[in-house]
């Protein structure tokens, strides 16, 4: 059983900074998971923002949000953040995590039909 539950969005104005919390509950015999953050926007398809692997490592970003964003986890908590600085009006969305389980690192790709596992999503929005 995979749990996953997004906090932290919220308004800000263009060049703003937001940080957001997922926090995880994976009981399953299984202690190797590629996490990642999405977000879609209204009328947009779903695109990958960032993803890492959960021993740490294998970070990528999306283009759109490189030198942009920082991802990091803290497995004792069971938690994955998502930092943003300088944000715009276009990273309007709704900011979701997910995870699907891997054998190691180099099978943590961000690619959405990958993910088994999601959460309900916190919204983002950047006005100018």
């Amino acid at each position: 059983q995979v749990q996953l539950a997004e906090s932290g969005g919220g308004s800000v104005q263009t060049g703003g900074s937001l940080k957001l919390s997922c926090t995880y509950s994976i009981r399953e015999n299984h202690d190797r998971w590629c996490l990642a953050w999405f977000r879609q926007a209204p009328g947009k398809q779903r695109e990958g923002v960032a993803r890492i692997y959960s021993g740490g490592g294998y970070i990528h970003y999306a283009k759109s949000m490189q030198d942009r964003a920082t991802i990091s986890q803290d497995n004792d908590k069971n938690m994955l953040y998502l930092q943003m600085n300088s944000l715009k009006p276009e990273d309007t969305a709704l900011y979701s995590c997910a995870t699907y389980a891997v054998a190691s690192g180099y099978d943590c790709v961000l690619s959405e039909d990958g993910f088994d596992y999601w959460g309900p999503g916190t919204q983002v929005t950047v006005s100018s």
